[in-house]
Formats: C-alpha cells, structure tokens, sequence
C-alpha cells in the first residue's frame, strides 16, 4: 500500500513539473506583448508636433519629442533639433506621451474665456463705482 501511495504522489509530481513550463510565457511572447502594448499607446497618440513623447529604450538610451510617422513594426520621433530616429516597437523600455484631448483643450479654452470676462467685470464695476 505504501509503494502505491508513493508511486502516486510521485507521478503526480512529475505531471505538474511537466506542466508548468507549458503555462509559462517565454520571453519572445512577453517582449511581443510590451511591443504590442507601446504600439497601442502610440497609436492612441496620434502623429505630429502635438504628440509628445519621452521614450526610454531597452539600452538605456533616453528620446524625446514628437511622433513623426508611426508604422506597423517602426514609429519615428523628431526631436527639437529635427533629427529623426527610427525605433522599433520592441526596442522601447518605458514610452510616457502627453497630448491633450479635443473636450481638454475646449475646456481650457472656456475656462479662459470666462476669466478674462470675469476680470473685465470686475475692472468695469471698480472703475465706474461713482
């Protein structure tokens, strides 16, 4: 009976050691999946002067500027100077990108609006107080 029980806790063993690396990612699976999840962001950014982006690439190297042209396996940045480099979607380590929406730049826009109207108000009351 105790060979039995052995021989089964044992083939059970052998089974999940088999198993996992089954369920593992391997790293081509994972860097495609951070490619694949920069791409997505740098879509969602959109291209031109308006699509700011700071880059950091997986060789520790550090670009920032706008998003010139973005493609199905490359995207270009443009940096202040003009020079564009070329960066594959794999490369990228951490992208962070800021571009304000079309409802964000009209709120800004009314924002300012009612308070230059306020302050004008405000000047037209203080200078006619007789």
């Amino acid at each position: 009976m105790f060979k039995k029980v052995c021989s089964l806790v044992l083939s059970a063993l052998l089974l999940q050691a088999a198993a996992i690396p089954a369920f593992a990612a391997t790293s081509t699976e994972k860097e495609a999946k951070r490619a694949e999840k920069v791409r997505t962001q740098l879509v969602k950014l959109g291209t031109g002067a308006d699509a700011r982006v700071k880059l950091i690439l997986r060789d520790k190297a550090k670009l920032e500027g706008f998003v010139s042209e973005a493609g199905a396996d490359t995207f270009a940045v443009t940096d202040r100077a003009g020079k564009t480099t070329t960066v594959g979607y794999g490369q990228v380590s951490k992208a962070q990108g800021h571009n304000l929406s079309t409802g964000a730049k009209i709120g800004i826009g009314i924002g300012i609006g009612v308070g230059v109207t306020l302050l004008i108000l405000w000047l037209y009351i203080v200078t006619h107080e007789d």
